[in-house]
């Protein structure tokens, strides 16, 4: 009674979701391997927050940021270490 020829009409839904599927595998495995707030072993840096660059933006598309560090909590991280 169906014969995969007859069934056309899943041909754009499966491409779809091979492509949502492909874009959503590829993000993650950018993210994972150029992210540097993304961490897999949290035992060999307990605090990855201190490592992280704040002049490099961490967002996909960044528009007119302009990092400056603020004084006060620059003293306190002093004062902690």
């Amino acid at each position: 009674l169906f014969s995969p020829f007859y069934v056309f009409q899943l041909i754009p839904l499966v491409g779809v979701v091979s492509f949502a599927a492909v874009g959503a595998f590829s993000f993650s495995a950018y993210s994972l391997f150029s992210k540097s707030d993304v961490i897999i072993n949290k035992s060999g840096n307990p605090e990855p927050w201190e490592t992280v660059d704040p002049t490099k933006p961490q967002k996909l598309l960044t528009i007119h940021q302009k990092w400056k560090p603020i004084e006060e909590l620059e003293n306190v991280r002093k004062l902690m270490k």
